[in-house]
């Protein structure tokens, strides 16, 4: 409501500050009376006052009469810091309904844009002193940041920039920067990257600016097939790790865990592992396997191996061949109920004679396999221990 008028005297002169007026006229049913004559005409509105651009801001819109609004952002690596909106207020004086905002650099934050820009506190001036800000570049999983810098500048051996492959300040450390030297392009390879800056309380410099764009990490090399084992963990993107484990009867050759390492060419730390059936070693166990050297391929020639076999006490072994197929005679596998080659032999075996089988009365057992210059073949041996007495065997584990 601008006035209300009634009775005799003329109002004053009366100014709209919009371009619509209402005008409403109201009477009852007793006094008649000679009304009203008004006159108008049309006259320019006075505007709000150019709004002031902030700093590293942008303006858009530029009517700034009555009811007109203004938006404000700011330009990539800045917060906006007050209203986006302002909007030009009806009223004999113009004005916005709020002052201008600000742009300014934040001292960390968490940045989860695909890309973006992070700036010292107070860029492109300096910045205060006593700093610690951390920022947290947080990307889908599977990408990492490309990180580059375009301004760099701090106070030497005082005033420090860092870059961590990972959440925390304890992360692994991509680079730590100090002086005026611009640092060189930089790749985290995970997709949580950490940037933190310090500062001291004595000389402040203009700092830094630097942007970062995710790119797509591959992943290491697939390990399958791996043969006569198994592969613990299925992630081989860069900083995890699998474990290599072999069957029964087969050893490690090779570093049984392998890490896929960080960069843009992605590798493990290690060559594959690879199982294989060795000619001859020490096992201790209740139960177990052992293979003929090379199994499945043919054992080589001229070979000469040794197994010994230890089951917990008080318990013998049993030994049973589930496949044998020798040259007759000549390739053999020799079995002894101790520890060595003085101990009572409990067989020979040799041929192409499966199901053949033996016990001791030893916890201990000495096998040992020799081959000559010629044809090859396959055995597999199963052992058990095996009550001394019942023959009862343990329980498979």
């Amino acid at each position: 409501l601008l006035l209300s008028f009634t009775g005799t005297t003329a109002p004053a002169l009366l100014n709209s500050t919009s371009n619509q007026l209402l005008l409403h006229f109201q009477s009852d049913i007793s006094v008649v009376a000679a009304g009203f004559h008004l006159e108008y005409k049309t006259v320019g509105l006075t505007t709000c006052p150019e709004p002031m651009i902030p700093a590293n801001g942008i303006k858009a819109g530029d009517r700034y009469m009555v009811n007109e609004v203004v938006a404000f952002t700011c330009e990539p690596g800045y917060t906006l810091q007050g209203h986006s909106h302002i909007s030009c207020m009806p009223g004999t004086v113009r004005r916005w309904n709020y002052p201008p905002p600000l742009c300014i650099a934040r001292c960390g934050g968490v940045l989860s844009e695909m890309s973006g820009v992070i700036l010292s506190p107070g860029f492109p001036g300096n910045y205060p002193g006593n700093l610690d800000c951390t920022w947290q570049i947080t990307l889908p999983t599977g990408y990492g940041a490309h990180i580059q810098f375009q301004n760099f500048s701090s106070e030497d051996n005082h005033d420090f920039l860092e870059v961590r492959a990972g959440p925390q300040h304890s992360s692994a450390l991509i680079g730590q920067f100090t002086g005026s030297q611009i640092p060189p392009p930089l790749l985290s390879t995970t997709h949580l990257t950490i940037i933190h800056f310090y500062s001291d309380h004595s000389e402040n410099r203009p700092g830094f600016k630097l942007t970062y764009q995710a790119y797509q990490l591959q992943n290491c090399q697939d390990p399958f097939p791996f043969s006569n084992g198994d592969i613990i963990n299925s992630d081989y993107s860069a900083g995890q790790s699998v474990t290599f484990h072999c069957y029964s009867g087969y050893v490690l050759i090779g570093h049984p865990v392998l890490t896929c390492l960080h960069g843009t060419n992605r590798k493990w730390n290690n060559p594959f592992p690879r199982c294989e059936a060795p000619c001859g070693y020490n096992v201790t166990a209740e139960n177990g396997t052992i293979y003929s050297p090379q199994y499945p391929n043919e054992y080589p020639n001229s070979q000469d191996c040794s197994w010994f076999l230890t089951v917990p006490h008080g318990h013998g072994v049993y030994i049973n061949f589930t496949l044998l197929q020798t040259e007759p005679v000549t390739d053999y596998i020799a079995v002894w109920d101790g520890p060595d080659t003085s101990s009572p032999q409990l067989g020979v075996f040799s041929g192409n004679t499966a199901l053949e089988s033996a016990y001791s009365t030893s916890p201990k057992v000495l096998i040992r396999f020799h081959s000559d210059f010629s044809t090859g073949g396959f055995f597999i041996l199963n052992f058990h221990g095996a009550d001394t007495h019942s023959h009862i065997l343990l329980p498979v584990v």
